[in-house]
């Protein structure tokens, strides 16, 4: 019943989808917001933006619930995981972070990207995660150790988007080299 925009000017807005009315405008941050997600239950909404934070909101009353703090750069994106206890976010800083909803804590830290990255996505079991980058690559990576499973390589321009199949075996990622490569997860 609602969507949720982002905007440069620095604000997000709640908008009823039947009436197309705007419903809330939701401040708080410094710098333009690039990428919002709502969380698996519709509850909350994430915000990504410029001035190298995340936000949590009450989707129901716009209120900032909280404040995540730790990227060198600005903020690329950010989505939850299936089960809507873990935001991941992607920077322009060549990193992606993983953040527990419940306090605001950083669990760790993914490096190994050697450009920023573009976009994200969690596996549908929330095991996996990818990260797509200027660097030409998409990366598969453990969610419980952090480790680097897979570096996926063959596009030739910046990745600019990823997402996993609903079952999870497939990535299909989209690249400024005008392709889209579909990637086995198994192999």
């Amino acid at each position: 019943k609602w969507a949720v925009s982002a905007s440069y000017d620095q604000t997000l807005k709640l908008w009823d989808i039947e009436t197309g009315q705007e419903i809330r405008t939701f401040s708080g941050h410094t710098g333009g917001v690039g990428a919002v997600e709502f969380s698996p239950d519709g509850k909350w909404i994430a915000s990504a933006s410029v001035d190298q934070t995340l936000k949590l909101w009450e989707a129901a009353t716009g209120r900032m619930v909280q404040t995540y703090r730790g990227h060198a750069q600005s903020v690329r994106d950010v989505v939850f995981s299936p089960d809507g206890k873990w935001i991941l976010s992607s920077s322009e800083d060549q990193t992606l972070k993983l953040w527990e909803v419940a306090t605001g804590r950083e669990l760790r830290t993914f490096r190994g990207h050697a450009g920023a990255i573009r976009d994200l996505g969690f596996s549908p079991n929330g095991r996996l995660v990818v990260s797509a980058s200027e660097d030409q690559t998409l990366r598969l990576w453990d969610v419980e150790t952090g480790k680097l499973v897979r570096t996926l390589s063959g596009h030739v321009k910046a990745v600019r988007e990823v997402v996993f199949s609903p079952d999870g075996r497939w990535i299909l990622s989209g690249s400024e080299d005008q392709t889209l490569k579909l990637w086995e997860v198994a192999t």
